[in-house]
């Protein structure tokens, strides 16, 4: 998520936030610099670190609980620097032809994405690995990188159009395109892996209907409906660790989230394309069904189907909303997290009005959740806010439009990059420094069956980082 202005609200700053790949820490960017916090608590946020050495950062990526950290400015918005922030050090940078609009990473990979091109690297020595060209315009720098695989492989997924809800696939560690999902009829808005790159999840710029997709074969696993009459601009898109649940934040004030329960959906009415949907419940449906429009979806479903519209059927087979949380301010780009704090199922809320909203989630009956904390994230960030429950009422913005530019198909190319301008070596570095970067995941298991011997040059020398890495 890049600075971004609201629908609404124009008044608070603006920050860049985002979570790491396992939602253990928050990253803030400011004018000022950037933050580092821990979340390992509900009612104190534990600053790991402070930067006052970049000013205006618009991006900023940490790489799980590492010490290793990509930066991009404003200033300087075609240069990408990775940094160990424990020893204050840049230890490399990259330029590029064009502004860098979003940066992935994960054990193996860094992806730099500009508006029509995808810079993948291997994360060990910076080495582009490979480069996919003339993708089609994507201003956003809408992208997604799967953190991790039972098979060892990651993937990308990309916008494939301008005009429809085309995801396109790319096999990272391969370096081939995997699938192509016509996923939307409109163009894309928002893309999540789960944790094990096994499902991915997307959103289309209309905002009403979420869709979740395998990623071995394409097909679609379930259709979840976050509104009908309301269209939305989605922001954040994420699922839990276990994959049973699915969040999703926009410019309205209501954050809501799915269960994605494979039993119940294996029992749903199939959609257009014969894939199982999500099903949801609350705990104020009555016993013998839940709530007024789920009765009489079902009822149409199974006995009056054949006599409806095939898209009206769909409407009332989607899975709906499981949970909610109602925002204090809305129509602000943030970024979402389902993960575990003090042994229980929160949402975390990091907004770009510099906020962070906690809340509990009650896993087995849903319903509206259970609003816990507030904390400021530019002004004290080490203590929480003013509480507050109530919503400043959702935003007039409308949804921008789909793109006008017809869609081109991307080609890709190995080895050097030309859009690549040039690549330097951050001054001062120590020849162990990459050992450090990697302290607690630098799983050796998947290094050892490396056969190629990658290098890291130092303002010195060259050593090659698999000894630093075993070594360490």
């Amino acid at each position: 998520m890049a600075f971004s202005e609201g629908d609404g609200c124009s008044s608070s700053p603006k920050v860049f936030v985002t979570f790491n790949q396992d939602f253990t820490s928050l990253a803030v960017g400011t004018s000022k610099g950037y933050r580092l916090f821990a979340l390992n608590s509900v009612d104190r946020l534990e600053k790991i670190h402070q930067s006052t050495e970049f000013e205006d950062v618009a991006i900023i990526e940490r790489l799980f609980s590492s010490s290793l950290v990509a930066v991009v400015t404003l200033p300087s918005s075609r240069k990408l620097k990775v940094c160990h922030f424990k020893k204050g050090t840049e230890i490399t940078n990259f330029s590029y032809a064009n502004s860098i609009l979003s940066v992935r990473l994960n054990r193996s990979r860094v992806v730099v994405c500009l508006e029509e091109s995808l810079y993948i690297h291997n994360i060990l020595d910076m080495k582009v690995l490979h480069t996919i060209r003339d993708t089609p315009a994507n201003p956003k720098g809408i992208c997604a990188l799967s953190s991790g695989s039972e098979k060892g492989v990651t993937y990308l997924a990309y916008p494939g159009s301008t005009s429809i809800g085309e995801i396109q696939i790319f096999d990272t560690e391969n370096i081939c395109a995997k699938i192509m999902i016509p996923a939307h009829n409109s163009p894309l808005a928002a893309l999540a892996f789960n944790a094990n790159g096994s499902l991915l999840a997307s959103a289309s710029e209309r905002g009403t209907v979420i869709r979740v997709f395998s990623v071995n074969d394409g097909s679609r696993v379930y259709e979840l409906r976050r509104g009908i009459k309301r269209c939305a601009t989605i922001f954040s898109l994420a699922f839990n660790a276990e994959s049973t649940l699915l969040a999703c934040a926009s410019n309205f004030e209501t954050v809501h989230i799915f269960k994605l329960d494979e039993n119940s959906a294996s029992g749903a009415s199939s959609g257009s394309t014969g894939a199982p949907q999500a099903t949801a419940s609350s705990p104020s449906d009555s016993v013998t069904g839940g709530s007024f429009l789920d009765y009489v979806g079902k009822a149409i479903i199974s006995g009056s189907s054949s006599l409806l519209p095939a898209a009206m059927s769909d409407v009332f087979a989607q899975g709906r909303s499981f949970a909610t949380a109602k925002l204090s301010l809305c129509g602000f780009p943030c970024s979402t997290a389902l993960t575990t704090v003090e042994r229980q199922c929160r949402l975390l809320v990091a907004s770009s009005a510099g906020y962070l909203y906690v809340y509990n989630v009650n896993t087995e009956l849903g319903g509206e959740c259970t609003f816990l904390r507030q904390h400021n994230l530019i002004d004290d960030p080490l203590h929480s806010g003013g509480l507050s429950t109530g919503c400043m009422g959702p935003s007039s913005g409308g949804v921008s439009g789909a793109g006008g530019a017809s869609p081109t198909p991307a080609t890709a190319t190995g080895g050097g990059a030309t859009g690549l301008v040039s690549a330097g070596v951050g001054g001062g570095t120590s020849g162990g420094l990459l050992a450090n970067l990697f302290e607690r995941y630098s799983n050796r298991t998947d290094i050892g069956n490396t056969s190629c011997e990658a290098h890291y040059t130092t303002s010195k020398n060259t050593v090659p980082i698999l000894a630093l890495l075993k070594a360490h």
